[in-house]
């Protein structure tokens, strides 16, 4: 790869992050600089690499362009400013993560797990724990986490509370004197195979199902600690998914975040503000396929006048970028009441992923009938669009669960606004 000064992305003068509401037309001037920022590296050096990335084997990982994403400040955009980061909120990254995934959604992936991993420690308000974790992420090198949750079998019993007892085989841990013993596996975990942390979710031992779920943040080199193999996924394959297994490993009580049982109020509370960050994602994804999509039609000619220029295809593309526009309102208003409401909103994160996600495949799938069969070939990129696309209706909540998660705050009376 060419050398690249990295630093000449890198402004010091932006402004500091502030909680002023976005509006129809304009971002908040440090959001609005983060994007910028953001945009011009993902044109000029993430692009170029989007092919190679995507046709690497599966357990190929670039510390390289990772390292220059991480000398912008993106493996420390949510960390206080006290604590050597630079203090955006849910805004912020949720901009920074549209501008990543209008180019490879994967690559986006890797920081919004990293911060992920970090959400249990901004939530539990432990300065202790704070301080001792969260200064690593902003030295030179880059530092990666996970958030690891995700099991094999208990799937959605772990992210719907009333449904915690029925949960099986649910990864375990026990006190011992001044430290906790975790035995159990996690599936399906972005970063596992290359994070340096976890923020690790175990039952405690006596509790049926996960009703005693806790949070624990474990290095991740620990002993006891095995990372599987990484997952050959369809799509999002610049981020690694594996494995992570625990056999006996020893966590010092002090490594225990929110305290005992209190894993499940952080799940729901990290799974509400992350709801904004992957519509945001799969917005990005919609909006590369629309900008591939908008470009060919500008150039491709069929019965003598340029394919946009054609009735039909301009209401496709209208409708396109009409959903594209709408799913970017959506996650903008959610992100600004996460930052700004405790809890952060249910209603309005859930909806607007739930919209995002269904919006990027139908634009995606849009965008290839446009193409025609260029749009299934790889050397054109809008069968990766599409491929993308079918991946953030998993993550962080599937439609059904969701669903529940919708319905439930519109039957309640003081939640959401609708």
């Amino acid at each position: 790869m060419t050398a690249v000064d990295v630093h000449a992305f890198a402004d010091t003068s932006l402004a500091e992050p502030t909680l002023t509401e976005p509006t129809f037309t304009t971002l908040p001037a440090h959001a609005e600089d983060l994007r910028q920022l953001v945009r011009e590296f993902a044109q000029t050096r993430l692009r170029p690499a989007v092919r190679r990335l995507d046709e690497a084997d599966a357990a190929d990982f670039d510390w390289e362009l990772v390292t220059e994403a991480h000398q912008l400040g993106l493996t420390r955009l949510v960390i206080p400013r006290h604590l050597g980061g630079l203090g955006y909120g849910e805004l912020g990254v949720a901009v920074a993560l549209e501008e990543l995934a209008a180019v490879d959604a994967g690559f986006a992936l890797i920081f919004g797990a990293t911060m992920l991993g970090q959400a249990p420690l901004l939530l539990s308000g432990d300065a202790g724990v704070q301080a001792r974790f969260l200064p690593l992420f902003a030295g030179d090198d880059p530092v990666l986490a996970c958030n690891a949750i995700t099991e094999e079998r208990a799937g959605c019993d772990l992210l719907i509370p009333e449904a915690a007892e029925h949960a099986i085989g649910v990864t375990r841990a026990r006190r011992e004197g001044d430290h906790y013993v975790v035995d159990g596996a996690k599936m399906f975990i972005t970063n596992g195979k290359v994070a340096h942390y976890g923020t690790v979710f175990a039952n405690l031992e006596g509790h049926p199902g996960a009703s005693g779920l806790t949070c624990f943040v474990i290095p991740l080199d620990a002993p006891g600690v095995t990372r599987g193999a990484v997952a050959d996924k369809m799509g999002y394959r610049a981020c690694l998914g594996t494995e992570l297994q625990f056999d006996g490993v020893r966590v010092p009580a002090e490594n225990m975040i929110g305290g005992e049982g209190g894993g499940v109020f952080i799940n729901i509370a990290q799974m509400n503000m992350a709801r904004a960050a992957v519509a945001a994602i799969a917005t990005g994804v919609a909006r590369g396929a629309l900008d591939l999509a908008i470009a060919w039609c500008d150039e491709r000619v069929q019965g003598g006048k340029r394919l946009r220029e054609h009735q039909f295809t301009a209401r496709k593309l209208a409708e396109m970028a009409a959903k594209v526009e709408a799913a970017r309102l959506m996650y903008l208003r959610a992100a600004h009441l996460a930052d700004t409401r405790v809890p952060a909103p249910v209603f309005e994160t859930a909806t607007a992923k739930l919209f995002a996600d269904r919006i990027a495949i139908e634009v995606a799938e849009e965008g290839m009938s446009l193409m025609g069969a260029r749009g299934y070939v790889r050397d054109w990129g809008m069968e990766k669009y599409l491929r993308e696309a079918l991946g953030s209706r998993i993550y962080e909540g599937t439609p059904e669960v969701l669903a529940l998660a919708v319905t439930d705050a519109i039957y309640t009376e003081d939640d959401g606004d609708f």
